[in-house]
């Protein structure tokens, strides 16, 4: 006999979202089970996603990138049935979504795109925003469980939509972090205190919730992860390679990835985005020295050992050495093989362009269609573009693939 209840849902994924959406559940009644790459101590702990599809009707995915969801998906389907409404609140490429959508769909079940605006403590409150895309009545019929973690819904369109949405939303949030962290380093230039750039931007038109949050952790160097670096990093090469395959040039956004990437290639891909401020922190820092006392000073970041006596310009910034790393290239059957394992991200490679029409067609063999785009910009042969761009996602993946407790999202 079926273990499972009409009020059963599981979460898969306890990262520093999903892990908050249970409590929510919990609290207003639900019976969860839940599942994570790497196994938790917690309560109705199940052995594989496959197994929550069993027990529950309504199933919640909280993991990071696209390689995760889709397998997830294909685990999922092996006891899915009509009855069941699947949930994706990943953030990932548009046609990865639409594919996920597919294999759920293909066994009967219904799926709903979720992704969602909010950090761990909106999470907390049970106050994410979701962006809503696919068929109505499913979202319906799940509205009750998202309502236990969420206050606003709003519908997007047709699935891969509003996962557009989620992306275009994100690279605003990185960019704003980027452009506050170089005016922290040019007001700091000019000899004024950091504290009146904040004071400034409370009363300008371009003041919001992201530097309300942010600007002042800045100052403080407080890099405590509501999101990440790494996941930061990947939404925006999600959103480049999106754009590049549409021909539009998205400068703003290369430029906040690549500092997104130079933090990461310094080892602190787990801390939050707004650490890149780091890049400027030899000047910033200065002038928290100069008007706090030693004791009250925060934490501070490895200075040089003769720091200058005034503020120097910004390009003129001893910057901090990368480590170098040799990470190997793994076989995508053995990434496959070990997909159970954490990977360990130190730097992420560019994205191959993709035309629109690759795109499109990238739920049938998104390997090939890259492929079939890059000759024409590099002159490649078509063999070593197709090994190339395995290579490249393999490496993509288990860049970002980290134990879920990392994972979160805005």
């Amino acid at each position: 006999m079926s273990r499972r209840t009409r009020k059963n849902v599981g979460v898969i994924g306890l990262g520093i979202i999903g892990s908050r959406v249970t409590d929510n559940l919990r609290k207003k009644g639900f019976h969860v089970f839940v599942w994570n790459r790497t196994p938790r101590p917690v309560p109705n702990f199940v052995g594989s996603p496959s197994e929550i599809a069993e027990m529950c009707d309504f199933v919640q995915i909280f993991v990071s990138d696209d390689e995760a969801l889709l397998q997830v998906c294909k685990q999922l389907a092996l006891t899915l049935a009509p009855r069941h409404v699947v949930i994706a609140h990943s953030t990932v490429a548009t046609f990865t979504m639409r594919e996920a959508a597919d294999i759920i769909e293909r066994r009967g079940a219904r799926f709903v795109e979720a992704p969602f605006t909010g950090s761990k403590k909106a999470a907390e409150k049970g106050e994410l925003t979701f962006y809503i895309g696919g068929d109505e009545m499913a979202f319906q019929e799940a509205r009750p469980i998202l309502e236990a973690s969420g206050k606003e819904f709003i519908r997007i369109g047709d699935i891969g939509q509003a996962t557009a949405i989620k992306l275009a939303t994100n690279i605003i949030t990185a960019a704003t972090v980027q452009a506050a962290a170089e005016a922290l380093a040019l007001v700091n230039s000019v000899g004024l205190p950091l504290a009146k750039l904040t004071e400034a931007l409370h009363g300008n038109a371009s003041y919001s919730k992201t530097l309300a949050m942010k600007v002042s952790k800045m100052i403080e160097t407080n890099f405590e992860p509501h999101f990440s670096v790494k996941h930061m990093l990947k939404d925006v090469q999600i959103a480049t390679r999106m754009g590049l395959s549409y021909h539009l040039e998205l400068a703003v956004t290369t430029a906040t990835r690549d500092r997104l990437l130079e933090q990461m290639q310094h080892g602190y891909g787990d801390e939050d985005y707004s650490a890149i401020a780091r890049k400027y922190f030899a000047v910033v820092n200065s002038a928290v020295r100069e008007n706090a006392a030693p004791e009250l000073l925060p934490q501070q970041l490895p200075v040089p050992a003769s720091p200058p006596p005034s503020p120097q310009p910004i390009a003129d910034v001893p910057q901090q050495e990368a480590a170098t790393v040799v990470i190997p290239i793994i076989p995508q059957a053995a990434v496959q093989e070990q997909a159970g394992d954490s990977r360990v991200a130190s730097a992420v490679p560019e994205f191959t362009p993709i035309s629109p029409v690759a795109e499109e067609h990238a739920l049938q063999s998104p390997n090939n269609n890259a492929a079939a785009a890059a000759p024409a910009a590099t002159g490649s042969s078509p063999e070593n573009v197709v090994e190339e761009e395995e290579q490249r996602r393999g490496f993509l993946s288990r860049l970002l693939r980290r134990d879920s407790s990392s994972e979160s999202d805005y």
